[in-house]
């Protein structure tokens, strides 16, 4: 099975961003657990970061027409990304959105996500670990299995 994980802005600065809220773990080592986990599970994973809405987008095209699954980081663009959201909504394949702040003990702003409601599942405040579960859970799914 192809996943495909992929973060919005900023996941790149992990390890020196807000490390109180996000943590230590470098972005390159959250892309190198991502692809052992996927490994020891039988997944074909790819990850990616993007700073650029248009690029995510494309990337969730890209997997709409494969038919991929999905871990999706949106970062900020989770809060108000109507784009985001509807390139979200046409994946065939599973779709688990991870925030690795708990969004919903942040500020008022970061509550709400308009990805959630076309999302397979959600796993926030777990930090990094909420991409080895959604990887595991992706893992788990009868391989007939839709969003």
């Amino acid at each position: 099975m192809r996943v495909y994980v992929l973060n919005g802005p900023n996941l790149g600065r992990l390890g020196s961003r807000q490390v109180d809220v996000y943590g230590v773990t470098s972005y390159s080592d959250l892309a190198d657990m991502c692809a052992d986990v996927g490994a020891e599970l039988g997944l074909d994973v790819v990850v990616r970061q993007t700073d650029a809405e248009h690029e995510l987008i494309g990337w969730l095209h890209a997997a709409a027409d494969e038919g991929a699954a999905v871990v999706l980081n949106p970062a900020a663009w989770s809060h108000y990304s109507i784009a985001v959201r509807d390139a979200c909504a046409m994946l065939r394949g599973p779709l688990v959105e991870v925030h690795i702040s708990n969004i919903h003990a942040r500020e008022e702003f970061r509550h709400h996500s308009v990805v959630s409601a076309v999302a397979t599942g959600v796993i926030c405040g777990l930090g990094v670990d909420g991409y080895r579960l959604a990887l595991h859970h992706l893992a788990s799914r009868p391989s007939d299995a839709t969003a």
